[in-house]
């Protein structure tokens, strides 16, 4: 029985998400979603985002064009002495000078020229190459994966601005009738106190009462500014169109709402960086594996000895011999292993590390799942309640103010209803928000704003 009922709970819930997921597009929504393009848009660091994506995009492309050979053209000319010696010498620090061994030491310098081209390719690599650009993709998937993440907690933190000005706009007015509703108590207290009925103290309270009044509305005021402002920085925006909008407080959202929290994009974001080290300590195993290479060359030499040893030092500027060629070259990097082992194991260390912080991002967003629920159900338990409230603090202000116009209460009794007027007021419309604030966080741990989207219609 009780799968039952389960089962039929849950075919209701998904048949009432359903339809607000087929609900017409309403101005509430149309203005968000607005807000959430020009937020995309206009914000420096989302459109940074958008172009670490290109960059990346260009290292895959750079990868791949490793394949393609490279091809060097030189020429040189140089003014030097040709002394020379037959043996073996390391080559760094060294400019080679060619040719046999001279005779004896001779310091007069001589011309030589020389030009040349030069190809290189490694068409077969044993895997290197694919590793380098199997890095780049990961990068890139993790650029994605960045970028979507950083996206998303923007539109999270727009919607919660909108919906602070929203809030801060009904706070507003709450304050606004409470002025005019101490207006229309001070104008009662002349009357009261001209006729005799009231002492002449109640005017004189009212007026106090009448300035806290105007005060608590300029602060209100000033808190839909500050909200209005944290919007634009949001949106990098100056210029806001008009954000009012009450349905958010004449209806709540429905309470049950299917969600997997494996779209937080939080989760993509860690789960991309664990590809990407993988990918790296990839590239460090293939370190070991040798490279075959192809190389050719056509080039030509001019020198100002002659093939006898007779100077000629301005011949050399003119080229007199010309040669080829062409040839393979297969290196194998035999002392690697031994040099990078250490590198690999540390790879190895940060790929469990990834792995391990996945597992505690996992962990929280399990949990903060959880928690989001007990916020929309709670919340969802209280807006039903602030109303009743709410009614009953405006029906006893009202018998009070009738009271009090008869003479039969007096100052006191009159502030308290109405002190408890605006209380019940403002804890209405804040219970609403609440709500519809635990709905948003709800979307926020799920990762899909179509959660919160949906049901604001």
């Amino acid at each position: 029985m009780y799968r039952f009922l389960s089962g039929l709970w849950g075919v209701v819930c998904l048949l009432s998400c359903a339809q607000s997921g087929i609900a017409q597009e309403t101005p509430a929504r149309a203005a968000i979603k607005e807000l959430l393009q020009t937020a995309e848009t206009n914000y420096p660091l989302l459109k940074s985002k958008a172009w670490e994506i290109k960059a990346a995009e260009r290292a895959v492309a750079a990868g791949k064009s490793s394949l393609i050979p490279t091809l060097d053209a030189s020429y040189q000319a140089n003014y030097a002495t040709y002394n020379n010696i037959t043996g073996m010498a390391y080559p760094q620090f060294l400019v080679p000078i060619s040719g046999p061994p001279s005779s004896s030491n001779r310091y007069d310098g001589v011309f030589g020229s020389a030009a040349s081209l030069l190809l290189n390719w490694q068409p077969v690599t044993f895997g290197q190459r694919s590793a380098q650009v199997d890095v780049s993709k990961a990068g890139l998937q993790y650029a994605k994966a960045d970028a979507g993440n950083e996206i998303f907690q923007h539109k999270i933190k727009v919607i919660n601005a909108y919906l602070d000005i929203v809030t801060a706009t009904e706070l507003e007015k709450v304050y606004e009738e409470n002025v005019a509703r101490t207006a229309a108590n001070l104008s009662v207290a002349r009357t009261l106190v001209t006729n005799g009925i009231k002492p002449g103290v109640d005017t004189a309270l009212l007026k106090a009462e009448m300035s806290r009044a105007k005060v608590d509305l300029l602060n209100s005021r000033k808190y839909r500014e500050q909200t209005v402002i944290a919007l634009s920085a949001l949106l990098s925006a100056d210029n806001l169109p008009a954000l009012t909008d009450s349905s958010f407080f004449t209806r709540l959202p429905a309470a049950c709402l299917p969600a997997d929290t494996a779209k937080n994009p939080l989760l993509s974001l860690y789960a991309s960086n664990i590809e990407l080290s993988k990918a790296r300590r990839k590239v460090l195993g293939k370190t070991i594996m040798p490279t075959l290479g192809v190389w050719g060359t056509a080039y030509a030499r001019g020198s100002g000895i002659d093939y006898d040893g007779q100077v000629k030092a301005t011949d050399g500027l003119a080229f007199q011999r010309y040669n080829y060629g062409v040839g393979l070259q297969l290196s194998f990097p035999v002392l690697q292993f031994a040099r990078i082992r250490s590198q690999v194991q540390q790879a190895d260390f940060l790929v469990r590390s990834s792995e391990e912080k996945m597992n505690e991002v996992a962990l929280q967003v399990r949990k903060q799942h959880t928690l989001a629920d007990t916020a929309l159900g709670t919340a969802l338990t209280v807006a039903k309640e602030t109303p009743l409230y709410y009614e009953s603090a405006s029906f006893s202000y009202k018998a009070m103010q009738s009271r009090y116009q008869s003479g039969l209460a007096n100052f006191a009794d009159l502030m308290q209803a109405q002190y408890a007027l605006i209380k019940a007021a403002t804890e209405n419309k804040t219970a609403y928000m609440a709500v519809w604030k635990a709905l948003l966080y709800k979307a926020a741990v799920n990762g899909d704003l179509s959660l919160f989207l949906n049901q604001v219609n």
